[in-house]
């Protein structure tokens, strides 16, 4: 076990000796004229480099599978015995030359992960009680803990800033190129990079639970999920290999020619077979990963470039989820009261709809704090109801108001409807059993929704729908604006799930993008679940595809990143396939031997390489072909 430990820490050493004593050996043979002294040293070139190839075969061997190493194994011992040392080195330099550009090659495919994994803090300034730090593992810090980050320190929490302000740099999580600027409530990542300023943070994720840890566990796990080209090829190769023995086994039986038999063994090598799909995938996943796209593999991957229907959620998805209030509809004596209590009923939700009222009532400086909530049910798809100082309290849609036996009047519904005809979403309230409010809170579009969205039909998206809980004059607004090819409002959870299930009945393949909570089983449902980074925990962890920046345009890059990777594997398994039938071609057209099909076989494993890592610079820089974040580091600068 050890000797195999140490032979496989040393190959690339093996290599360069072996090298080296087949120049020195084919020298003499050629300028000295000294066989025997060739001969010697090419055997002895031929043992040393078997060696780590024989070691890779027996191990296959041991979990009963036929490898591309014994195959080279027996060409070489074969070469050995009937006296072609020349072959034989060659055979064995060529092969362990090409494991190690092809190991150099792979590891620059897999930098934009190796930095992230370097990039990961392992300490941390903890701020103590008597106002003194100290310097502790980041695996020792715990929640609540409160951090101290000075400039060009990494930070090592994800938390919210508690006092001081700075720039963080946090392309490492959101792929974002410009420094962001951290004050009191903002949040921050793990990861991220405090460019400028003094910051002290609240931990509300340590260690292994942080953004940042949470990237590199999904993109380290992306590289090891196959897709389906890589799980063909693994079955093509279990059969593949031991029938290039058995072919060469008849070969030497009908020709009696030793050598003609291991040359077959040799050029019969799928190595470039079998390392074109695993490194397109590499490739793609890291091109995504540095623009902060995770794509969960290869499977996600090739699932992803065969969509042809985009399911949206609006509300955070094709809108910001800044919501504000537009208009109040007040029909009691009292409406700073009804909005004291509409507030009060909001700091039971998270919904944007809810922030945006608590906003509005603090700017009017409404006293709502105070207020006593008891007996409160949340409905999902309707709204809240509770019990507020003794008052029964309504916050929500027509169907809550149906639950509860309440009915708009005819004045009231003509207020109602003209609010939702100018695209706000809106919150009916009941106070005491009367209708006490309409408030109307308008969500803002995101800018670059419309444009990206019309490029995401020219990379070959079919059909755009937008499925929502929204009331449907709102929802038929923001499709109008956006170009939406279909739209269903007034939806509950469930009932988004029926719909995507339809459209894969119909034979589409779809993707649904969302970003809340209520969006798990629709991202879980489709074919590829696409998750806003800026959604919940539970999206993320269901979703296929994590766009961090949370932006369209990561979204258009991700879906023409993964039909490239896909077209990219194609080409890879093709150039394979072209490469062998070429060298058997010549093998029996007679212009190519042992060591010329090795040189070729090695050199096709390094075409489809590069041609993979081609895939590294898709989509050029992301800086370049962002003009959002163009735009935003112009506006940062002036």
């Amino acid at each position: 076990m050890k000797f195999q430990m140490y032979i496989q820490k040393h190959t690339k050493q093996i290599t360069w000796l072996t090298g080296a004593l087949i120049v020195a050996g084919l020298a003499l043979q050629y300028l000295a004229h000294f066989q025997l002294g060739a001969n010697i040293l090419l055997a002895i070139a031929s043992v040393i480099a078997i060696i780590p190839i024989a070691i890779h075969a027996y191990q296959a061997l041991k979990v009963k599978v036929v490898s591309i190493e014994l195959l080279v194994t027996i060409a070489v011992i074969g070469a050995f015995i009937i006296g072609e040392y020349n072959e034989s080195a060659i055979v064995t330099f060529l092969f362990l030359f090409g494991n190690f550009l092809e190991q150099k090659t792979l590891d620059k495919t897999r930098a934009s992960i190796k930095t992230l994994t370097e990039m990961t803090p392992t300490t941390a300034l903890v701020l103590q009680d008597d106002g003194t730090t100290e310097t502790v593992d980041v695996d020792d810090v715990e929640k609540g803990d409160r951090v101290l980050v000075k400039t060009g320190a990494a930070i090592p929490v994800d938390g919210v800033v508690v006092d001081g302000s700075g720039y963080a740099d946090e392309a490492a999580v959101t792929g974002e190129s410009r420094a962001v600027k951290k004050t009191t409530d903002d949040q921050v990542f793990s990861g991220t990079m405090l460019s400028d300023g003094y910051l002290q943070v609240k931990a509300t994720k340590v260690g292994d639970d942080t953004t940042f840890a949470k990237i590199i566990e999904l993109v380290e796990d992306a590289q090891d999920t196959k897709s389906h080209a890589e799980k063909f090829i693994d079955r093509f190769a279990k059969y593949y290999t031991p029938a290039v023995l058995l072919i060469a086994l008849a070969v030497f039986i009908i020709s009696r020619d030793f050598k003609l038999a291991i040359t077959v063994l040799v050029l019969g090598c799928p190595g470039a077979l079998v390392i074109g799909a695993p490194v397109s995938n590499v490739a793609g996943i890291g091109n995504g990963a540095k623009r902060g796209i995770l794509i969960k593999g290869g499977e996600a991957m090739d699932t992803f470039a065969h969509v042809d229907t985009f399911v949206f959620d609006k509300t955070g998805t094709l809108t910001q989820g800044k919501t504000a209030v537009s208009e109040i509809k007040n029909y009691t004596t009292d409406a700073a009261q009804v909005l004291a209590l509409t507030a009060k009923m909001e700091t039971l939700s998270d919904h944007p709809l809810g922030r945006a009222v608590l906003t509005y009532a603090d700017n009017q400086n409404v006293a709502y704090q105070d207020l006593v909530v008891s007996n409160n049910q949340t409905l999902k798809g309707q709204g809240i109801a509770a019990e507020i100082n003794g008052e029964q309290v309504l916050v929500g849609n027509l169907k809550l108001m149906t639950t509860y036996k309440l009915a708009l009047s005819a004045d009231q519904q003509a207020d109602l409807q003209a609010l939702q005809a100018t695209g706000s979403s809106t919150m009916i309230v009941a106070v005491a059993g009367k209708i006490a409010a309409l408030i109307g809170v308008a969500d803002i579009i995101r800018p670059e929704v419309k444009a990206q969205l019309a490029k995401l039909k020219a990379a070959g998206a079919k059909h755009l729908v937008m499925l929502t809980g929204d009331n449907q004059v709102t929802a038929d607004y923001v499709a109008n604006e956006l170009g939406i090819d279909e739209v269903h409002a007034e939806l509950l959870p469930d009932q988004k799930v029926e719909f995507v299930k339809q459209f894969q009945a119909n034979g589409q393949k779809v993707a649904f993008v969302g970003d809340g909570i209520n969006d798990s089983p629709s991202l879980a449902t489709a074919d590829i679940g696409i998750a806003m980074g800026s959604g919940t925990d539970v999206a993320i962890e269901t979703s296929d595809v994590v766009l961090m920046q949370s932006n369209f345009t990561s979204l258009v890059h991700a879906y023409r990143l993964a039909k490239k990777t896909v077209l990219n594997t194609k080409e890879n398994v093709v150039i394979a396939i072209a490469v062998v039938a070429f060298l058997l071609l010549g093998l029996v057209a007679g212009f190519i031997y042992m060591a010329s099909g090795m040189f070729v076989h090695e050199a096709s494993i390094l075409v489809v390489i590069f041609n993979a890592m081609r895939l590294i610079h898709f989509g050029g820089s992301p800086v370049k072909n962002n003009p959002d974040v163009q735009q935003q580091a112009m506006t940062q600068t002036n």
